[in-house]
């Protein structure tokens, strides 16, 4: 049988100028490693092209400009939206708090429910916390399953039309399950409500198309898809956008501003106070290129197989305890027995791998799980079999200096 280019596991280690050989970088859900042609874009944008954007009228300006706007239709494209309904934020946490300030502050009214999950990032509930002892709204979790997904059936006996927002991640940044997000949101609008998705952990791993998943907000973050820190998207359904104030005042995101009143523009810009991160932007544009270069279903195809691999080696460890489901998106949470994960972490350090050892900012998970911490291998497109093995034997070193 012929293997295909698409099928052939990647290769692209070299891509990686800050990972040295012998180093396994296995911690790509807290933030992503950068390929070169990020840093060479980073670089450029600095370093040659660099002025500032929506301003200036010299030839420079209006170049960056058309690049920073190039960027967010390449953006749209991405996730299936479109340019004017694309928000750059610093990243997900913000365009969660952005929607929390913007839409459900001004909506929200005593009485009424948010529905999360047991397993959502920490940035996924205290910001909706926040606007609910403001508002005088309430919480309601939806539990897991055996298995450690979101269990949408029980969602589906939760929900009431009481609930105006439903908020879930794509992806669980601890157990790397993923989640039905198209049921979900009907699910949803099946009350009248509207849904947010934390994509985090989902688009450095798997198509993601927002009209497909009829969700009505999405966020990522730049820097867990190869590109920088302190840039990510907050995508929105155009109508929402439209009828949410501005959250920031400044620069770019005005109409007219006299003293007796001030009049702002229209989505993207009234969410865009201020000189944004114009070198993020050109970073983002170019790790999205990157990705998408290699595929996202083969993205998907390489990191299941190495999470297939490392539970199947992990589980002929009599002291290692996994999480999650079996067929989880490139994550791999463990803990070992009688050893704190902070432990397992820093004896992998040793032997050059590197893992997070915590609470994942998923302190409401740690209980339902049982457990204080866990240790996490995450995977990305640089990692592979011998990452495994790497991490296999460090483990089996720290069972045996813990006896």
């Amino acid at each position: 049988m012929t293997v295909t280019a698409a099928e052939r596991p990647l290769d692209v280690a070299a891509d990686f100028p800050a990972i040295p050989a012998g180093w396994a970088y296995l911690d790509s859900a807290a933030t992503a490693q950068k390929p070169q042609v990020v840093v060479d874009a980073i670089a450029r944008g600095y370093g040659e092209s660099y002025a500032t954007v929506h301003r200036g009228v010299y030839q420079r300006s209006a170049d960056m400009t058309l690049a920073y706007e190039a960027a967010r239709a390449r953006v749209a494209q991405f996730i299936g939206g479109q340019p004017d309904e694309c928000i750059f934020v610093r990243g997900a946490t913000e365009g969660i708090n952005l929607v929390a300030q913007c839409w459900a502050a001004n909506t929200l009214k005593p009485g009424d429910r948010i529905l999360l999950s047991q397993l959502e990032h920490h940035s996924n509930i205290v910001p909706w916390q926040m606007v609910a002892e403001r508002v005088g709204a309430a919480i309601d979790v939806i539990p897991l399953t055996a298995d450690h997904r979101i269990d949408l059936d029980a969602m589906a006996a939760m929900l009431r039309p009481e609930h105006k927002l439903v908020a879930l991640a794509h992806v669980s940044n601890v157990l790397g399950s993923v989640l039905d997000a198209r049921r979900a949101a009907d699910l949803a609008h099946g009350v009248g409500a509207k849904i947010l998705i934390d994509g985090c952990q989902a688009v450095p791993r798997m198509a993601v198309d927002v009209a497909a998943l009829d969700c009505d907000f999405y966020v990522f973050s730049g820097h867990k898809l190869y590109g920088p820190t302190g840039i990510g998207v907050l995508w929105a359904r155009a109508e929402l956008l439209d009828q949410m104030p501005p959250w920031h005042g400044g620069g770019a995101m005005i109409d007219r501003v006299t003293f007796a009143k001030t009049t702002y523009a229209p989505p993207p810009a009234r969410f865009e106070a201020g000189t944004p991160h114009i070198i993020g932007v050109i970073g983002l544009h170019a790790a999205i290129d990157y990705v998408a270069g290699l595929g996202l279903d083969r993205i998907h195809a390489h990191e299941a197989a190495l999470v297939a691999e490392a539970r199947a080696r992990l589980s002929q460890l009599n002291s290692v305890r996994l999480l999650g489901p079996a067929d989880s998106a490139g994550i791999v949470s463990f803990t070992v027995d009688g050893v704190h994960p902070h432990d397992v972490g820093t004896i992998l350090d040793e032997a050059g791998v590197a893992i997070r050892a915590g609470h994942h900012c998923a302190q409401p998970l740690m209980g339902a799980l049982g457990v204080e911490a866990t240790a996490r291998a995450s995977f990305g497109v640089h990692n592979n079999a011998a990452d495994i093995d790497a991490l296999v034997k460090g483990i089996e070193r720290v069972t045996r200096i813990f006896g």
